[in-house]
């Protein structure tokens, strides 16, 4: 009996040494030090408030995070908010104000937005004012000014009315002045807003563009709607020439909207709109036969696009 009493109390005094000694060995060990990060120099805190103030002056601006196809609402993630330092006129700044628009034409990953973005209209019809109307003339190498025609130039349209029958005199004449060029062949200029009508293009698409364009057998003009009955005339009676107009003239884009002078070239344009076989009919007045003749008055007869003067 003693002799197991003796074995628990040696038992129970090892595994009471076991325990204090391992509670001992963790009490002596040392704590690790906290490491002291070193003190920001004076580099470091210029420069990270130099980026937050940067970053105060920055402006949100939302832009497409891939390609959205048109007449697909918008969704969040479709967009995202970046901020420029320059924010682009009318742009939106809030990603609420484009969920769930509309855009009605296709538009590229990058592409910022603003309300032009979901204006209806394609490209030509985004170019023209209210006022305007985009009226195609077909050209050849000599009418386009030797395949040098751009988007954005200005040109004066000539017409020229050959000799024959129904014209016993030819002559030349400005049709309309100041025709803004908005395409040549598939090129096309500016939107109203100042952005491209067309995504950018790569360095080889743009030189094939370039190609065509000088190769191009039409060009889209800008005609005031008052005037669009005279250019579709010109464009069917005699031949066509695009004289183009010095970039010096800086009021060619206000030429017939926008300022006072308006309304005047529209009234001098209408002045000289006259039937074109009248130059003929002057010219025959003027001549010696004609001068000892009684005058008789004169009958307009039209057939189709044609006008005539016979006298009963």
């Amino acid at each position: 009996m003693n002799s197991r009493v003796t074995m628990g109390l040696a038992g129970l005094l090892l595994v009471g040494a076991v325990f204090f000694g391992y509670w001992g060995l963790v009490l002596s060990r040392q704590p690790e030090p906290t490491p002291v990060s070193a003190p920001p120099t004076t580099a470091s805190v210029v420069q990270q408030t130099a980026t937050t103030a940067e970053d105060q002056t920055r402006q949100p601006v939302v832009v497409l995070v891939h390609d959205v196809p048109p007449f697909v609402p918008l969704v969040a993630s479709d967009l995202a908010l970046e901020k420029l330092r320059t924010a682009p006129a009318g742009s939106l700044s809030a990603i609420s104000q484009a969920v769930g628009r509309t855009p009605w034409r296709p538009l590229n990953a990058g592409t910022w937005l603003n309300e032009q973005s979901f204006a209806t209209g394609g490209a030509l019809a985004r170019m023209i004012h209210s006022d305007e109307r985009a009226l195609a003339v077909a050209v050849d190498e000599v009418i386009g000014a030797a395949g040098q025609l751009s988007p954005g130039d200005y040109v004066d349209v000539l017409l020229f009315l050959r000799q024959d029958a129904a014209n016993p005199q030819q002559s030349a004449q400005i049709a309309v002045p100041a025709m803004r060029i908005l395409a040549v062949g598939d090129q096309l200029g500016l939107t109203n807003d100042g952005q491209p009508a067309t995504p950018t293009l790569s360095n080889d698409e743009r030189l094939k563009q370039d190609q065509r364009r000088i190769n191009a057998r039409t060009v889209v003009l800008a005609v005031p709607e008052q005037l669009l009955s005279r250019m579709m005339l010109a464009t069917q009676v005699g031949v066509l020439r695009l004289a183009v107009r010095s970039s010096e003239e800086q009021r060619l884009a206000q030429y017939w909207a926008g300022n006072e002078d308006a309304i005047d070239h529209l009234d001098a344009a209408n002045s000289s709109l006259f039937q074109f076989t009248q130059l003929a009919l002057g010219s025959a007045a003027r001549s010696p036969a004609a001068q000892g003749a009684a005058p008789r008055p004169a009958v307009e007869v039209i057939r189709g696009n044609q006008v005539t003067q016979q006298t009963p």
